[in-house]
């Protein structure tokens, strides 16, 4: 799967544009699975809407549509975004300066959970399985 996903994360890079890093990640409001019962139902409603984004409707985090299921989240020399993980189709991009840091936040159960913040003061929130692609981001971005 890693050869793909980084093919993936090849995929569509402008000319002369260098691919730094890339991970899987979900973002924070469309995160779905934590279970079918009532409370597991209520915490899905917590997760995806409670810290998922911060900022107004003309915000940078704003402008990122929905989604469902994992995707890649790459860095490039030029850009930060979303991308499809099997085709490398983009989801949402921003140019490299908008991203100023990423932030870990406390560990859900099963997965870890980052933000990545923007120039006008918004922010997204994402989950990872790994710790260490939050760590990646951070060395990457700041």
């Amino acid at each position: 799967m890693s050869a793909l996903h980084e093919r993936s994360a090849l995929t569509q890079l402008a000319p002369g544009e260098r691919l730094l890093g890339y991970g899987t990640v979900v973002p924070a409001k469309s995160a779905k699975g934590i279970g079918p019962n009532i409370t597991q139902s209520l915490a899905n409603d917590l997760v995806n809407s409670v810290g998922a984004q911060s900022g107004g409707a003309g915000s940078i985090a704003a402008q990122m549509p929905g989604t469902s299921g994992a995707l890649l989240l790459r860095v490039t020399d030029q850009r930060v975004g979303l991308v499809r993980p099997l085709d490398g189709t983009p989801v949402w991009e921003v140019p490299r300066a908008w991203v100023i840091r990423v932030e870990r936040r406390p560990r859900t159960q099963l997965m870890a959970r980052f933000r990545v913040h923007y120039a006008d003061g918004s922010w997204l929130a994402f989950l990872t399985m790994r710790r260490r692609t939050i760590e990646q981001f951070r060395s990457l971005i700041g």
